[in-house]
């Protein structure tokens, strides 16, 4: 009876104490269940290397390598996968905040306009806590492209690279668009605003209608003078967060390879000699009458562009033009680019064709393009949609070993910023005010070639990409170095004196962009 008892009790205490510890595992798995909702799943699932590409366009392993080549510079822009995304599996935590609202915005100009004013939005979305609808992209310019977002940039990349800064969702929810019931605000914020502005001005009114429509979006925040985690910011969003589509990025791909099967180095020239650069600037410098009348009948047809009576001679003198195939000829030459040199046409249609390119291709046979190296079937999804077209360009000019803008519109600008986010890789930064008077005296006969050549070279000497300040002019943020072609805030540069800090070459005026 006792023994019965005595093993009744303990039956009894063991069931206790096994009640006890599946009460406390369902607890403690409660607990830990609402603390990873709370944190997100990248603070408890295993995260990669730091090294791992994040970006398909990116490689931050050593920013500053010595004497890359031109494959190291090729998988560093398109990824040594070939093109392949390797996301990280971690989802990085969401930032948790009370957003004060929507903001929608409309990208206006070329995919390099549209892409540095996304990064602008995405910035000033985060400092106002507001919620971001992925952005809208212009189909209404001169390059009438139906392309969307997603057309070009990997959404679901964007979206989740920037859960810890901002949220951003695909579109406004269908009860914002209920309760408002009409259109929302929609306004163009005043260009190159420091944020203060947002703050002061965009804000009031976005608490106020819940929803606020930026319809243009171009250098809408200062250049300088804008907080370092802002600064920042801008170039997370554009050198990680914005991933191009994995179509674009495997074709992009393929052009490098296919390059770097002809040599072992190339050259990007980025030839802006295309009719509507050559309409809107007024440049017709070696035009014939017939092709003048055209570009200017051209420019007067868009009611938007407000400059029409242009003095050609006068903007070719003051630097303000695309160098044509003919004077890039004989710059490329008096640089010490030799005859064999592979160069890569980054650009649209040149005006007047393969007759007007005839003299720089005497000088470079090596000249390729993209429709030369693909095949017509590879290109036929791309047709017709410029801004797709010029990411393609894009992707191998921040690969090539050399890349060598003949203006600096936003390709260029975007470009340079990129190559020196990556190492400061050689961009050749053309003075056209100081070559047109070169070549004019050159066509004289009052420099003879070799002096031609000497000038150039040491003209150019400190226009190589080199670490430097950003030139700021306060009151004339148009003339002053862009942000996204020296972001400087984000690079990795030694700490020492930047070179020629104060040269002139530093003090240069950028005419505006077209």
């Amino acid at each position: 009876m006792a023994k019965s008892l005595a093993g009744g009790g303990r039956r009894r205490a063991g069931l206790r104490a096994w009640v006890v510890r599946v009460g406390s595992s369902i607890v403690i798995w409660t607990a830990v269940m609402h603390l990873m909702q709370i944190l997100g799943p990248a603070s408890w699932q295993p995260r990669l290397p730091k090294t791992w590409p994040t970006a398909a366009c990116l490689d931050r392993r050593d920013p500053l390598r010595p004497n890359s080549t031109s494959m190291d510079a090729a998988a560093a822009a398109l990824g040594e996968d070939g093109g392949a995304h390797l996301s990280p599996p971690a989802l990085l935590p969401r930032r948790l905040y009370k957003s004060n609202g929507y903001l929608r915005v409309t990208c206006n100009g070329g995919l390099n306009q549209m892409r540095a004013a996304i990064c602008d939005m995405v910035t000033v979305a985060r400092y106002l806590n507001l919620t971001l609808v992925v952005p809208e992209l212009d189909k209404t310019s001169f390059w009438a492209d139906p392309s969307d977002f997603g057309d070009i940039f990997d959404v679901d990349h964007f979206i989740n690279s920037l859960r810890d800064e901002v949220k951003i969702v695909r579109a406004l929810p269908q009860k914002i668009k209920r309760k408002g019931n009409r259109e929302p605000l929609s306004m163009q914020p005043i260009s190159w605003s420091s944020e203060k502005y947002y703050l002061r001005q965009i804000l009031p009114l976005i608490r106020r209608h819940k929803v606020m429509h930026f319809n243009r979006s171009d250098a809408r925040l200062a250049n300088n003078g804008i907080p370092m985690r802002l600064q920042k910011l801008r170039c997370r969003v554009n050198y990680e967060a914005l991933r191009f589509t994995p179509q674009i990025e495997e074709l992009g791909s393929k052009l490098v390879a296919l390059l770097l099967q002809r040599s072992s180095s190339f050259v990007v020239l980025h030839l802006r000699y295309e009719m509507d650069m050559l309409a809107f600037s007024g440049c017709s410098h070696g035009c014939s009458e017939r092709e003048t009348e055209e570009l200017t009948r051209m420019r007067y047809a868009y009611p938007w562009w407000k400059e029409k009576e242009i003095d050609s001679e006068k903007k070719r003198l003051d630097g303000l033009c695309p160098l044509t195939p003919e004077e890039t000829a004989l710059v490329l030459k008096a640089l010490g680019f030799s005859s064999d040199t592979l160069i890569y046409i980054a650009s649209g249609e040149i005006y007047g064709g393969e007759a007007r390119m005839a003299s720089l291709r005497a000088e470079f046979p090596k000249i390729v393009r993209k429709e030369m190296l693909l095949s017509e079937e590879e290109l036929r999804p791309f047709r017709n949609h410029s801004t797709q077209m010029a990411a393609l360009d894009y992707l191998v000019s921040i690969a090539s070993d050399v890349f060598i803008p003949t203006y600096d519109g936003n390709m260029a600008k975007v470009v340079e910023g990129h190559r020196r986010y990556t190492g400061f890789h050689k961009t050749i930064l053309l003075d056209r005010r100081k070559i047109v008077e070169l070549l004019d005296l050159l066509q004289d006969e009052e420099l003879s070639w070799d002096e031609f050549t000497e000038s150039m070279r040491e003209l150019h000497k400190d226009r190589m990409g080199q670490p430097t300040r950003r030139n700021v002019l306060l009151g004339r943020p148009k003339e002053e170095d862009y942000f996204y072609s020296n972001p400087q805030e984000c690079l990795a540069v030694p700490q020492r004196r930047y070179p020629h800090e104060n040269s002139n070459a530093n003090n240069k005026l950028r005419d505006s962009d077209i």
